[in-house]
């Protein structure tokens, strides 16, 4: 903690208390750097013990009416309660983070679809990959190439050396198989 904040503060009571003033500016200087020490053996960050230590420098002034002899052992235990604030308040944090990736996971599993879901998907898509392999040649190629490929039908009629109607055309026949084919139920 810097000087100056207990210097306003000395200078705005008088010069009646000057000399306890003195007193207890050297106090803090002098415990200032033990107290980060201190702080850090605790497994406390560098920046964190420094922030302590002034936040519980800035709380010991309340005191400084105090005895010098009696303000060593309050400095460190407002410091150490100071520690234990954070702790909780990161605690907390730290709970409501779990709370709510474990509400997220929940969520996301809730999404997901089941097994018996799952097996019907499959199935479904087992019989999409029969039927297209069932259609005629020459139409499976036009419907993979707009489907799968992703091509135009000029760029079909093109690639294939045909009209654009007959990409149409086989696109159409395709649909049509591959609309009789799903529909039907596999179980018949």
């Amino acid at each position: 903690m810097s000087s100056s904040v207990v210097e306003r503060k000395s200078c705005a009571s008088g010069s009646g208390e000057d000399a306890g003033a003195s007193a207890f500016e050297s106090f803090l200087e002098t415990e200032s750097a033990s107290l980060v020490g201190y702080l850090r053996g605790k497994q406390i960050e560098v920046e964190d013990a420094r922030d302590i230590a002034q936040d519980a420098q800035l709380r010991l002034l309340r005191y400084r009416g105090h005895d010098v002899g009696t303000l060593r052992p309050l400095l460190y235990r407002i410091a150490l309660n100071l520690v234990r604030d954070r702790w909780r308040q990161r605690g907390t944090q730290r709970e409501e983070l779990v709370r709510i990736r474990t509400l997220d996971v929940a969520m996301l599993a809730e999404a997901l679809p089941g097994p018996d879901q799952l097996a019907m998907q499959h199935q479904e898509l087992q019989r999409v990959r029969e039927a297209i392999a069932a259609l005629p040649a020459h139409c499976r190629g036009v419907y993979l190439l707009n489907r799968v490929e992703g091509m135009s039908y000029p760029e079909i009629a093109r690639h294939m050396g045909v009209s654009v109607k007959a990409v149409e055309k086989q696109i159409s026949k395709a649909l049509t198989l591959l609309r009789l084919a799903t529909d039907r139920d596999p179980y018949d």
